[in-house]
Order: C-alpha cells, then sequence, then structure tokens
C-alpha cells in the first residue's frame, strides 16, 4: 500500500485550514502533517515535517503567499507549492507562475477537483483551475518575445530541446526519463542545463517559455518542420 500524501496548509483563516483538513484526510486519504496561518513559523515547521507539498493561500495579512513561497527558495526549501486562493486575477497567476509554484487553484473550485488537482501536483504536474486556463493561454500568446525567445531556445542541445518540450506539457521527471529512455538523474541534470540557458529559476517557467515560444513565427516553422515525415 502506497503511503499517504502528506500535506502542509498555510491560510490565515482557521476555518479554512479545518475544512481543508478535513476534505484532504477524509476524502483525498491525505496526511496533513502541518496546518498554519503563523507564516514566521512555515520554515520551520517544514523542515521538521518534510511534507510531500504545500498548500499556501495568496492572501494573508502578515505575508502573502508569492513573497512567501520566493523567502523558502532562498532558504533552501523546495517543497512543491501549489496556491489556493479566491484571487482569479491574471496578474496574480502570473506572478505565481514566475514564482515557482507548482500549481494555481481556486477556493471556489469542487471538492473533488481539488483533490484531483492536489494529487496531480504531487506527482509532478502543473495544475491550474479549470476557470483559469483560458487567461493562462491569453497571457502565454501576449506575452510572447519571438527574437529573444528564438535566440535561447537555438542556444539549447536537440535533447535539452526534446525534454523542454515534455516539460511543457508538466510531466515529471520520471515520466520524462522513461519516454526518453535516459535515467532520472539524466533528466535532473538536462533540467538544470534549460534553466541556466534560459536564465530561468523552476521547471514551470521553462514550461511558459516553451508555449510562448510555439506561439512565435520561428517556433510554429520549427513545429511544422518537426511534424514532417522523415525518409
Amino acid at each position: 500500500m502506497n503511503a499517504p500524501l502528506r500535506v502542509a496548509l498555510v491560510d490565515d483563516h482557521a476555518l479554512c485550514r479545518n475544512g481543508l483538513t478535513e476534505l484532504f484526510e477524509r476524502r483525498g486519504g491525505m496526511q496533513v502533517v502541518v496546518a498554519t496561518g503563523d507564516t514566521d513559523a512555515v520554515s520551520a515547521l517544514l523542515r521538521e515535517h518534510r511534507p510531500d507539498l504545500l498548500v499556501l493561500d495568496l492572501r494573508m495579512p502578515s505575508t502573502d503567499g508569492l513573497t512567501l513561497a520566493r523567502r523558502l527558495r532562498v532558504e533552501g526549501i523546495d517543497t512543491p507549492i501549489v496556491i489556493l486562493t479566491m484571487s482569479d486575477a491574471e496578474e496574480d497567476m502570473a506572478a505565481a507562475l514566475r514564482a515557482g509554484v507548482r500549481g494555481y487553484l481556486l477556493k471556489d473550485m469542487e471538492p473533488d477537483e481539488v483533490i484531483g488537482a492536489i494529487g496531480r501536483a504531487a506527482r509532478g504536474e502543473l495544475v491550474v483551475a479549470p476557470a483559469m486556463t483560458l487567461k493562462l493561454a491569453q497571457m502565454l500568446q501576449s506575452g510572447a518575445k519571438g527574437d529573444t525567445r528564438s535566440s535561447q531556445f537555438e542556444s539549447l542541445t536537440e535533447r535539452e530541446r526534446q525534454i523542454l518540450e515534455h516539460l511543457s506539457r508538466g510531466e515529471s521527471n520520471k515520466t520524462i526519463a522513461r519516454a526518453l529512455d535516459i535515467s532520472h538523474d539524466t533528466v535532473k541534470l538536462h533540467v538544470r542545463h534549460i534553466l541556466s540557458k534560459l536564465n530561468l529559476s523552476s521547471r514551470v517557467e521553462a514550461a511558459v517559455f516553451a508555449v510562448e515560444f510555439r506561439s512565435t513565427p520561428a517556433g510554429a516553422a520549427r513545429s511544422a518542420e518537426s511534424a514532417k515525415p522523415t525518409r
């Protein structure tokens, strides 16, 4: 039997923390190992309990969720983060993805949708609330910078481009390794090289880069060329 997913919750509303704890444990089969509204205590709690995933509110009076997410990364805490918020503002989602979170979910989602998304995020997928997917697509299209993207893409090796394509689908390192028949450690090394060459800080930003590049003329041309049958 697989061990239950171990989750940390950070939300300044006790009612929300209690409700999510009951939802995750009773209906989701997860184990909530941390549930707090004290943002100053989060680092120590994560180091002590080592959860598989952190579910983080966006709007909190002491420290907002994105500031906390960035602080955790600076401190060397790499627990995957999913934002769970009431904000459906495009700029909030964009800032969250740039901060390297693994998901952006809304509190008005159906409970089973939230549980499913949390599980997928824990497996390495990028998850976004259904109501935000169109905004994400529009954000990526409007943010395309063709010449710069093309130049950066050309700096990648062919293997790095393959892995970048898999990253754009939100796939985990383990899934990529199986697809390309290479080791997990090799994938991790390639991902580090990709982030370094593209001057990015997270695999989520790499996924965003890939989608933006495909929307440029150079990216579209390369996709069409790749789709041609070989002789």
